[in-house]
């Protein structure tokens, strides 16, 4: 009976003792929460802050940079507008600059074109040395826009002989074809030289995709003539199921040419290139189907939409 009174002592007094360390350890627990808490709080809101001003900077250059973009387009493109105007320098000039901020936006062949019919007139000094300027920006652009295309699509090269291809008549020469696989999509890519206009440096060909039958879409032919002026983003063939195909030139000799073609996604081809209303919905579909297919490894008995 003694032993458990004294028990009894010792744990009330021990009780006694925890009582105001409950509640200190209660208010230390509390403290640190709060003060955990509010640390996170403070550095999200430090992250939010930052990422509403990177967004506010990157806006603002976008908007700087356009502008600045409108304001030099417009006075490098007034000045082909110019009537009389036999400045040969300050149009090369204008169409270099325009080529290498603009290619991938402006159809900038009839600019080409033009001041590649005014270097013809005689008595045109330099003739030859701005010939090459623009024949050298043009190379450098489509160069540019291939590489570009490439890391979405497929290309090959294919060589065209003039002497056999004048030998062939109005026939023309078949290239080899070439079969590609872009995002999926199979296709035979096949071209037809039918001529060559040496005064005007450029191939006309005649451009035929073909599609496996089981995938059910439609052939594409197309005929068009392709110069040094010519860049893929902007001047390509549309292909059914959202795809582009542009041939370009991308070497020229006396007796031989070498043809460039790239097959790509129509998302990647000029911001003017808008997709028509079918491929949206096929695009819709694919992911669609995409979205509801199971999970890899898993089975399913119900059909896929």
């Amino acid at each position: 009976m003694a032993d458990e009174t004294k028990n009894k002592d010792f744990w009330d007094k021990f009780g006694v003792f925890l009582h105001p360390m409950g509640g200190l350890l209660t208010a230390i627990a509390v403290a640190f929460v709060g003060m955990r808490g509010s640390a996170v709080l403070e550095r999200r809101q430090s992250i939010d802050t930052n990422a509403r001003l990177y967004s506010e900077l990157m806006s603002r250059r976008e908007e700087a940079e356009s502008s600045l973009r409108k304001d030099m387009f417009v006075s490098i493109i007034s000045s082909f507008l110019q009537p009389g105007s036999n400045d040969i320098d300050g149009k090369v000039l204008n169409l270099e600059l325009l080529a290498y901020n603009f290619n991938d936006s402006l159809n900038l062949k009839p600019l080409f074109l033009d001041l590649q019919r005014r270097l013809r007139k005689p008595n045109v000094p330099d003739h030859d040395d701005y010939m090459n300027r623009i024949v050298r920006v043009a190379k450098e652009t489509t160069a540019k826009q291939l590489f570009s295309l490439l890391g979405n699509g497929k290309s090959f090269i294919r060589s065209v002989d003039f002497d056999e291809l004048k030998a062939a008549g109005k026939a023309g020469i078949p290239l080899e074809p070439e079969t590609i696989t872009v995002r999926k999509t199979t296709c035979d890519v096949g071209l037809r030289v039918l001529s060559y206009d040496a005064a005007q440096q450029q191939i006309l060909v005649r451009l035929e995709v073909k599609f496996p039958p089981e995938q059910g879409l439609p052939d594409t032919r197309a005929s068009f003539g392709v110069s040094y002026f010519d860049f893929p983003v902007i001047d390509n063939t549309r292909l059914t199921n959202g795809l582009r195909c542009a041939v370009t030139l991308t070497n020229l000799s006396p007796s031989a040419a070498d043809l460039t073609t790239v097959c790509f996604p129509g998302e990647f081809a000029s911001l003017k290139d808008r997709p028509y209303y079918d491929e949206v919905i096929q695009k819709l579909r694919e992911a669609n189907m995409d979205a509801s297919s199971p999970a890899s490894g898993e089975s399913s008995s119900s059909p896929r939409p």
